[in-house]
């Protein structure tokens, strides 16, 4: 019984080290693949990258415009409390 384990042992384990071996020369010959196209993603936008880029900009700019509005607003009822005229109205910059 033991001679028989004994045989059949080093054929199960031969199995295992191909697998392994054929696994890892896999991942070796895939790297340089991954590694590429990793620096693509990277320097390339997509067209919903920038569509979302594009987006932040503009609300940025409509909340920025809204803060001077505001801020105008606020300085021009001062001046008029005290009976002086509003400074002209700062120009919408938004595109």
């Amino acid at each position: 019984m033991r001679i028989l384990l004994l045989a059949v042992l080093p054929l199960a384990l031969s199995g295992c080290v191909v697998g392994t071996i054929a696994s890892t020369a896999v991942d070796i010959a895939t790297l340089p693949v991954k590694v590429v196209s990793a620096g693509v993603d990277a320097a390339t936008t997509s067209q919903s990258e920038a569509d979302a880029n594009r987006g932040r900009k503009v609300r940025k700019a409509e909340e920025a415009a809204g803060k001077r509005d505001r801020d105008w607003q606020r300085q021009c009822r001062k001046a008029q409390d005290r009976g002086e005229p509003c400074s002209p109205r700062p120009a919408s910059d938004i595109r």
